[in-house]
């Protein structure tokens, strides 16, 4: 009969090290990239800055405190957000992301 032996200690770790890896690459770092890229957007918010909150309302900056954010969205309309209620910057209408073509 053949001569089996059982897998040694190292290769029994071997494949959950790999797994954890992958998580690693594939989820988690992607993840802080991403969040810390939101931080850093939300750090630079000036005044006039036009933004999108979670809930997809567009407004302006009017005031920028450490706890909250105020946004004007019509003439006598101003709501006060979370930071993190800010999800994305708006590009101005005269200007083109890179790539794109002015028609």
């Amino acid at each position: 009969m053949g001569n089996s032996t059982a897998p040694g200690p190292l290769q029994l770790v071997i494949p959950p090290l790999l797994l954890v890896l992958i998580m690693y690459v594939l989820v988690f770092r992607p993840q802080t990239k991403s969040r810390k890229d939101q931080e850093a957007m939300v750090k630079g918010l000036k005044k006039n800055d036009q933004v999108v909150t979670v809930g997809g309302i567009f407004g302006t900056v009017a005031n920028v405190k450490p706890e909250s954010i105020t946004l004007r969205i019509d003439e006598n309309v101003r709501v006060e957000v979370e930071p993190s209620a800010i999800v994305r910057l708006v590009k101005p209408k005269g200007s083109a992301a890179i790539g794109e073509k002015k028609a």
